[in-house]
């Protein structure tokens, strides 16, 4: 079973900042890091899993109304002020992590563009990561097919994960014109028999929870590999690795 951070550690830190990715690429083992991505209101790439900032930020409204330098102006919040991040952009990720993923650590990008469009964010997202040299240490995923056909129109060789809850819906677009490579259903949502996803690349994430909250039961990971699942997205790795 491969392990990935969800959001970075982010069970233990404020999810999808620096110091949760930072921790994260630290463990031993890892096969990857899972992150969001969006656009400001000018048009720069942000790290942020809701199309709105209340729940994580001391702002509200939503990411795409407020440029990067009143994003930057913020924090993320925290239970009691313990730590001090800010929302990052993609290219401040990419230099923390380009050391350990040029050592095998892939990121999974996943294009938050179902709620919100955003256009020309598979071109901009592409454009970042190659300036970086780090193409083929990326895993890109959206709920959004279109867009995953975008990507693969952009760059054909990506290596891309359908979203979806159910994986009977993720299977629906294995053969559709976005042309995934694997698909990324929710793990409570796993309604297929074994047989059907054999051979297949099953990443599963889940909800579970974040920070700063308490952690929930141990998660059985050998029940979900005799389900057909491969990998799994989760927030507190160091758990299991």
């Amino acid at each position: 079973m491969k392990i990935w951070a969800h959001r970075g550690c982010s069970l233990r830190y404020p999810e999808n900042t620096l110091l949760a990715f930072e921790k994260a690429a630290a463990l031993a083992g890892l096969e990857g890091i899972e992150t969001d991505v969006q656009l400001t209101r000018d048009g720069q790439i942000v790290i942020l899993h809701d199309e709105r900032l209340d729940r994580t930020t001391e702002m509200k409204g939503w990411v795409k109304d407020y440029t990067l330098a009143e994003l930057k102006s913020i924090y993320v919040k925290t239970a009691h002020g313990e730590f001090q991040e800010k929302i990052p952009t993609l290219e401040e990720v990419l230099d923390l992590l380009k050391d350990r993923m040029k050592e095998g650590l892939r990121l999974n990008i996943e294009l938050k563009n179902s709620e919100v469009e955003y256009p020309g964010l598979e071109e901009k997202v592409i454009e970042t990561v190659d300036r970086f040299g780090l193409s083929e240490h990326i895993l890109y995923s959206s709920f959004n097919a279109q867009s995953l056909g975008t990507l693969r129109r952009l760059l054909p060789d990506a290596d891309i994960g359908m979203l979806s809850d159910k994986a009977s819906d993720c299977l629906k677009m294995m053969s559709g014109p976005c042309r995934v490579d694997a698909i990324h259903p929710c793990g409570e949502e796993i309604d297929l028999p074994p047989e059907k996803l054999a051979g297949m690349t099953v990443r599963a994430w889940f909800t579970g929870p974040l920070y700063p909250e308490k952690g929930g039961e141990r998660m059985n990971l050998t029940a979900y590999e005799a389900m057909g699942v491969t990998d799994v997205f989760i927030n507190d790795p160091e758990e299991y690795l």
